[in-house]
């Protein structure tokens, strides 16, 4: 285990209206007001999302398994967001509805607003972290910069 602490720094609030793209729409404003680290908190609406709902085999090869969806559903959600070598990545975990249909996953494959989406973004400062390739993944995960270990 690793851990790194820090403080709460900028907050910003963000509405995002129909079929704006979430992930575009937060990564340029992260890279336009300079967020380097930030806890994402949402709600609201989605029309489209391809979410990660776990890997197709969960022995094997790490290859993802998306649920698609083009209807309008109720979201909520909470990621972070950490920069790689170049930009800002989010990483966006949301439970989505409509009816008695849920689902519940990494929204990385897209998402795309229906009607409103209210964001909120909580800057972290004093955290020395990044989205690094992992080898064994190949994903871009995060790593914690100078941060503390526990032996396991």
């Amino acid at each position: 285990m690793e851990y790194s602490q820090g403080k709460f720094g900028r907050v910003f609030v963000v509405t995002l209206r129909e079929g704006e793209e979430v992930y575009p729409c937060l990564e340029d404003l992260a890279r336009m007001e300079n967020i380097r680290s930030a806890l994402v908190l949402c709600m609201g609406g989605m029309r489209y999302g391809k979410l990660v709902t776990g890997p197709k085999d969960p022995y094997g090869k790490l290859d993802p398994l998306y649920q698609e969806f083009t209807d309008a559903r109720e979201v909520f959600g909470i990621g972070t967001l950490f920069w790689d070598d170049e930009q800002p990545r989010l990483h966006l975990h949301v439970g989505v509805g409509r009816g008695d249909k849920t689902l519940v996953g990494c929204a990385r494959g897209g998402a795309s607003v229906y009607l409103i989406q209210e964001v909120t973004i909580i800057e972290m400062t004093e955290i020395a972290a990044q989205r690094l390739e992992d080898p064994e993944t190949g994903l871009k995960l995060l790593r914690l910069l100078g941060g503390n270990k526990l032996a396991p």
